[in-house]
């Protein structure tokens, strides 16, 4: 498969991320971002290895736009999926680092309560 069709098909899956993301569907969301990493890696490693020998071809210049297109499509949808998933991320990060901090208390209290009873 062509570095633009690999593209092509991240693009795709970097709008339904979007789509994913602003409904809060977690799961998919991170199905899809398996998805993208699989694609990338691959197509990482089909141009690290020069396609196995085959004669490569120079993109046209209607390619080349193409991909830059592309590119960027997929990093505007990378910023949108950001906008919808770092809040959701700090209120997570709050929760476990109040968690934590609820244990270190507790923890701090149990100690010396055990302690001025003996």
């Amino acid at each position: 498969m062509s570095s633009l069709a690999l593209l092509e098909q991240m693009s795709n899956y970097s709008t339904e991320m979007v789509d994913a993301a602003r409904a809060n569907d977690w799961d998919r969301l991170t199905h899809l971002e398996k998805q993208v990493a699989s694609l990338r890696d691959r197509m990482g490693t089909e141009e690290a290895l020069g396609f196995q020998g085959r004669a490569t071809k120079r993109m046209s210049d209607d390619e080349r736009a193409k991909k830059v297109a592309l590119i960027r499509r997929i990093l505007n949808d990378d910023k949108e999926v950001r906008v919808h998933t770092e809040p959701w991320m700090d209120s997570v990060r709050q929760m476990l680092s109040g968690g934590a901090r609820e244990r270190k208390l507790r923890s701090a209290y149990d100690d010396s309560d055990t302690s001025s009873r003996t």
